[in-house]
């Protein structure tokens, strides 16, 4: 059974840490969900890693819908969180409430993400109404890079850090679960965290957070183009791949794959079905 809201809030009472990775697809979220992650989160970032855009901007409601579902039919244990994209959220109250719905819904997440402070609390309100679980997210909210002046920290002028602790505050009374705390000091998350009742979710922000989260993607080694440099790769995964290939390539070249074993067990497999057919088994 999946973990539930109320089960990944207690954990900070009790203190202990919640652990989220990003998820994309069915066959590694069910890895995830077998290695007891708590949270998996379908980010947009699928659209960096996954799509090939240069920002989370492009993603589509389909194309979060299309992920969501496939992690949702892996996760048997990991509460599910997707990422509202950009322009899902913004246009009105009802058009929110309906993507998220449809996330929920016809993509089996059990919470939604939202980014942004202060003017997400009236939104905030209506997802709640709408009995719509919410995770908040400050700090660097990747859809407002542009705005924010790039992929940098944020927080960290006095008048800034002030303002991310209201909007924390805020976003806890507007009924945010848990809060996403994305490159900012890590004095300043430390702050939050300690502000705060619910969860802090910190990436790039120190250790103090009541969790941590990683992009798959950068956590395996598999996304070379941009890694942050608060990332740690616990398995070089992207290089096993390439060596691998490498090597399937020289053996096919050299006709070496298949070998001869290989060929006889494939066609003696292969005759057994047919003499099965032939006899109607």
């Amino acid at each position: 059974m999946r973990l539930t809201v109320k089960e990944i809030t207690d954990k900070k009472a009790k203190g202990e840490k919640i652990v989220t990775l990003t998820a994309y697809d069915f066959s590694m979220a069910g890895l995830l969900d077998q290695a007891g992650v708590d949270i998996l989160l379908v980010g947009d970032s699928l659209g960096m890693v996954c799509l090939g855009y240069d920002s989370t901007v492009p993603v589509t409601m389909r194309d979060m819908l299309h992920h969501t579902k496939a992690v949702s039919r892996a996760a048997k244990h990991s509460l599910v969180v997707a990422d509202m994209p950009f322009g899902s959220f913004q246009r009105s109250p009802e058009s929110a409430v309906r993507n998220a719905v449809r996330l929920l819904k016809e993509g089996g997440a059990d919470a939604v993400k939202i980014e942004g402070g202060s003017e997400r609390l009236g939104l905030v309100n209506s997802l709640r109404s709408a009995d719509i679980s919410v995770m908040g997210h400050l700090g660097l909210t990747p859809q407002k890079a542009t705005e924010l002046g790039g992929y940098k920290l944020q927080g960290k002028e006095p008048e800034a850090a002030r303002r991310m602790v209201e909007d924390a505050k805020g976003l806890e009374k507007a009924g945010v679960f848990a809060l996403v705390l994305e490159c900012v000091p890590a004095d300043l998350a430390r702050r939050i965290t300690e502000t705060i009742k619910i969860p802090t979710i910190g990436i790039g922000a120190g250790s103090h957070c009541d969790g941590q989260v990683l992009v798959l993607y950068d956590f395996l080694g598999l996304q070379e183009a941009i890694r942050p440099r608060f990332v740690r790769v616990y398995a070089p995964v992207g290089e096993i791949i390439k060596k691998a290939v490498k090597n399937y390539r020289k053996d096919v070249q050299e006709g070496k794959y298949p070998s001869l074993a290989e060929s006889f067990t494939l066609n003696k497999k292969q005759g057994v079905k047919g003499e099965k057919a032939k006899r109607g088994k």
